[in-house]
């Protein structure tokens, strides 16, 4: 066991190692190593221990350990180095298959539009198009294209249809003894947290820790753990530790502090080479006109330019989602994502109905662009990738919608019986939700309190115990609907929600 242990750490290492010598970061250290030869303290003898002292007093050591902390959030932990790199990406194959036949859907979708209306996948803009492209660069949202003839290439509902039919050939009719009483829409054995595993898992937002968000109940008087809090945040900014600031958000972030925080937990400088990449991004948006970009015009109007919070940040989204979609940078996380890349013009990432409220609220933290870009882009590589892929990963989306259907139906029986006989499945209302991380349903401040938390603990697994704690919270109303269309309606507006105290009552205070 130990000497398992002990390949898997070496492995760990050396593909941590291997991944930092392309970075820029590797670069920087071996420029500045070399410049410290110069330097009267650094003596030949004892050359080793002086340069580490200079990139330690420097602040470079701590980079390098941001960096290698970053590798171990970002990346799976090696498997056996026998193991085909397929499972890597997924190690159930019947996971791999239904999410290859859900891509050759989309691609399939894709190219039926661009035949119907007789469109290229990608073409050179004329020079005129491009001169007008860029005067307006700041302005895009007042241009405003016929899109009529675009419709997004799936919606939410579409993706949940193909979740519901997965089953796992092993397991035919469901014989596994525990896993026949799961009456939920989700039909595969995956194992997901019990509530003492997510009490355990979420210790942070007991009722006896102070919380951001939380108004009183706890014994501390809000204003003085605020205080405290605020000025513990700045000492992890002064240290510049992303591991030491993944652990303060678990509580919360102070308003004035998240933006910094949050670059620091992902690991985001904006140093001038970034700004530089995401220069030339936009240049090849500027050169090249490609299908995409209208499906991410479309959901841009469809969804952000309709909503009250994000609507004047319209110019941001398509900034950041036309950049994102020409680079190729983001291909590199398909070596852990179950999806491959898309072949042909499309490199990136097809965007699905409500794509852009991913970066929607980022809009609030971020009004530099290449920053914004950079926050924006690690995001969706750690987090937001996983609830549109088809995987068993304990942040996939799979094993969200079985986590909230166990909830559910082990701590409100009645009510999860109650709407599943009305033909109201509760992950017919909670997976949209889901999907985008909540965001456009709840308020922006009480949303950033919710992402603050997936950051901090590096997991999605917190909008499932939300979902769950929502339809608790609004039980009493739901046992007397007697429709799907009644319990929506009960449903439709979150954007009153407190969503601290909302997790703290379902995970600690009514469960046993």
């Amino acid at each position: 066991m130990m000497l398992e242990q002990d390949t898997g750490l070496s492995l760990a290492i050396a593909q941590i190692v291997q991944r930092l010598k392309g970075s820029s970061l590797h670069s920087q250290l071996e420029r500045q190593a070399r410049g410290s030869l110069h330097k009267p303290e650094i003596k030949l003898e004892s050359l080793k221990e002086d340069i580490k002292e200079f990139l330690k007093t420097s602040g470079w050591e701590k980079r390098l350990q941001n960096a290698v902390y970053s590798e171990l959030n970002v990346f799976p932990s090696p498997c056996h180095p026998a193991a085909p790199p397929e499972h890597i990406k997924e190690p159930l194959v019947y996971m791999r298959k239904a999410q290859g036949s859900w891509e050759k859907r989309i691609l399939k979708s894709l190219n039926s539009m661009c035949t119907e209306l007789s469109i290229p996948l990608a073409r050179k803009r004329p020079i005129g198009e491009q001169k007008e492209l860029l005067n307006k660069w700041n302005e895009m949202g007042t241009d405003e294209p016929d899109l009529t003839l675009f419709r997004p290439v799936y919606a939410p509902k579409d993706f949940l249809e193909v979740l519901m039919n997965l089953r796992n050939p092993n397991y035919e009719n469901g014989d596994q003894p525990s896993f026949r009483n799961h009456l939920g829409l989700i039909q595969v054995p995956l194992k997901v947290k019990d509530i003492p595993e997510l009490k355990d898992y979420f210790s942070e937002l007991g009722l006896n820790t102070g919380q951001l968000g939380i108004d009183d109940s706890t014994e501390v008087p809000p204003e003085l753990f605020e205080n405290e809090h605020i000025r513990v945040g700045q000492t992890v900014l002064t240290e510049q530790d992303s591991a030491a600031a993944q652990q303060y958000v678990r509580q919360g972030c102070p308003t004035a502090l998240r933006a910094e925080l949050w670059a620091l937990i992902l690991n985001i400088s904006n140093q001038p080479e970034d700004i530089l990449y995401y220069e030339q991004l936009k240049s090849n948006v500027i050169q090249h006109d490609l299908l995409v970009d209208s499906l991410i015009y479309k959901d841009v109007k469809l969804t952000a330019s309709n909503d009250d919070y994000y609507f004047v940040f319209e110019d941001y989204l398509y900034q950041v989602l036309l950049c994102f979609s020409r680079d190729t940078s983001v291909l590199e996380h398909f070596s852990y994502n179950s999806a491959t890349p898309p072949k042909s013009y499309i490199r990136g990432v097809i965007p699905f109905h409500g794509f852009s409220m991913y970066v929607a609220p980022l809009c609030f933290l971020y009004h530099e662009p290449s920053k914004l870009y950079q926050i924006f882009r690690e995001m969706y590589v750690r987090f937001f990738f996983r609830l549109h892929s088809i995987s068993s990963h304990p942040s996939g989306i799979v094993s969200l919608c079985l986590l909230f259907e166990t909830l559910l139906q082990t701590h409100l029986p009645q009510l999860f019986y109650h709407l599943r006989e009305i033909g109201a499945q509760p992950l017919r209302i909670s997976f949209k939700w889901m999907v985008r991380a909540f965001s456009g349903y709840l308020a922006t401040d009480q949303l950033l309190l919710l992402w603050d938390r997936i950051l901090g603990y590096n997991s999605l697994e917190i909008l499932a115990v939300l979902a769950a704690a929502v339809f608790a919270f609004r039980a009493v109303n739901l046992m007397e609907v007697t429709s799907l269309a009644a319990a929506e309606a009960v449903l439709a507006d979150l954007s009153t929600l407190k969503v601290m105290p909302l997790l703290q009552i379902f995970l600690f205070a009514t469960v046993t």
